[in-house]
């Protein structure tokens, strides 16, 4: 009787610890690595890794200036999150890192970024820095020059809490319809961690 009690509380006890993630957030929990990179933030002009965002919880995000719609929705649909977050949302950094360097330069990447708010941190890499990134993270894209210009991209938003730890990975924010509620719920959970 008593092994029973002690089993009940101890099943009470996990099930408040947990917390049920949005259906567009998927964990990634033991799945991918550690947010880790060495790029240059826009804004500042100065090199940056993943150490200069410990403390935030850290979106990253690979996309270009000129996408046409999944880039500039999925950026309005986290302006929309932050938003419901209230406070909690100003400590949310979106690394916006750029797969069309070639067109995205420092200048046309500060001003693409500074249209969603503070939270968004445009990042240029060398050919190899963003290949390298991509890989860590399984993103694929490819950016073709002839005889269209075309840039495919995957669409995935990385989430890392504040030690810098993968949490989940949302999709779908390029949708007319994204659990904004939801989705910010969980940020707000990871950043309490």
């Amino acid at each position: 009787m008593i092994r029973r009690a002690f089993m009940l509380l101890a099943c009470l006890a996990l099930s408040a610890c947990h917390h049920t993630f949005s259906p567009q957030d998927v964990s990634v929990v033991g799945l991918v690595p550690d947010l880790a990179f060495n790029m240059t933030d826009v804004n500042t002009g100065k090199p940056v890794s993943a150490a200069d965002f410990k403390g935030k919880v850290t979106l990253l995000y690979f996309g270009y200036t000129h996408c046409p719609d999944v880039c500039p929705a999925t950026l309005y649909n986290l302006t929309r999150i932050f938003k419901k977050m209230g406070a909690a949302g100003r400590d949310v950094r979106v690394l916006f890192v750029t797969v069309d360097p070639s067109r995205d330069t420092p200048d046309v990447l500060k001003r693409y970024t500074s249209l969603f708010g503070e939270n968004f941190i445009g990042l240029r890499g060398n050919a190899d820095q963003i290949y390298s990134l991509a890989r860590r993270y399984r993103v694929v894209f490819s950016v073709t020059k002839t005889p269209t210009y075309t840039v495919t991209h995957s669409a995935a938003v990385y989430v890392f809490n504040p030690q810098g730890k993968p949490q989940f990975i949302i999709a779908g924010l390029d949708t007319n319809m994204p659990d904004i509620k939801g989705i910010a719920t969980d940020l707000t959970y990871v950043g309490k961690e």
